[in-house]
């Protein structure tokens, strides 16, 4: 189902990021020129463009952002490139979800994306992706790493999520013949009943293959740097959550909400009858129920 945007027909929302805050609920999304941000009274309210509520000189591509509030403020954390070339996961602050934004940092020196923060009673972590060259299936993988405070990772990453079927794969070919590039993104983790998950994206958006999978480990360890996830599957074989039906495609990088006791999926799709309907960016921020019991997660579409 998408959802309700006021006046705003053509405007897409890639990678939606939603969750409650003080000021009510808020969304934000990818953008080339900055981070755009939407606020709306309930998740199926109408949800009204804010504008970019952060930008940096000479900077583009500002890719999945996500926030998270600690002692009343609030750390926006996103990827962006001042070369064209690569992406490297940065943090802000400010005391509203919309700001101004100051304190930036840039996290880590080598291409990094997809950020989601986390808290447990063990502290803060960061999961995001990073590429891993050393490996059958190259490509960008999840990874999950202590923070030492919002501002500071461990340097201890840990590799959580890789690829495994050829469903992920990005690109055939992609910098020589033979070599494949494999995806394994937007890392969203949650915990529920005794079990935790990590849900992802898989391959590139703009293939029939774009899904949505998740890894699950039934643990109380609240060190999320030694829980081992397993990818779920069926029977070995490649099972995804949500993938192109009839209706929408391109479904992926999302995040996850809990509203009225509910757990809702909030993710980007494309109309399947728009994919001849001109250039630019279709994604658009949609919503489904989504249920996760005993380490087993289904999807209302």
């Amino acid at each position: 189902m998408k959802l309700n945007f006021e006046l705003d027909k053509f405007r897409a929302q890639p990678d939606p990021f939603m969750c409650e805050t003080k000021e009510g609920w808020v969304m934000y999304v990818t953008g080339s020129e900055g981070i755009g941000a939407y606020k709306a009274d309930s998740p199926f309210g109408t949800w009204k463009y804010k504008g970019l509520i952060f930008r940096m000189d000479g900077c583009r591509e500002y890719w999945a952002p996500c926030m998270i509030c600690i002692d009343g403020w609030y750390y926006l954390y996103f990827s962006c490139s001042n070369d064209r070339m690569f992406e490297h996961l940065h943090v802000a602050k400010s005391r509203s979800p919309f700001g101004p934004f100051g304190d930036v940092k840039r996290l880590y020196p080598y291409f990094s994306i997809d950020p989601h923060v986390v808290q447990t009673k063990e502290g803060l972590f960061l999961w995001y992706c990073m590429n891993n060259m050393q490996c059958a299936r190259v490509g960008t993988r999840i990874y999950v790493e202590r923070l030492l405070d919002p501002y500071t990772p461990d340097g201890h990453p840990v590799e959580v999520v890789a690829p495994s079927f050829d469903e992920e794969i990005f690109m055939r070919d992609r910098f020589e013949k033979g070599e494949d590039w494999h995806t394994i993104e937007g890392p969203f983790w949650l915990e529920h009943e005794g079990y935790q998950y990590v849900m992802y994206s898989g391959a590139c958006y703009q293939n029939d293959t774009y899904h949505i999978g998740y890894a699950v480990a039934k643990t109380d360890e609240q060190d999320l740097t030694k829980v081992k996830f397993e990818k779920h599957t069926c029977n070995g074989q490649f099972d995804p959550l949500m993938i192109k039906n009839e209706v929408e495609e391109g479904v992926g990088h999302h995040s996850v909400i809990k509203y009225e006791n509910q757990f809702y999926a909030v993710y980007h799709g494309r109309d399947v009858d728009m994919q001849e309907a001109g250039d630019g960016d279709k994604r658009t921020a949609r919503i489904c129920e989504m249920k996760a019991t005993n380490g087993l997660i289904t999807a209302n579409r």
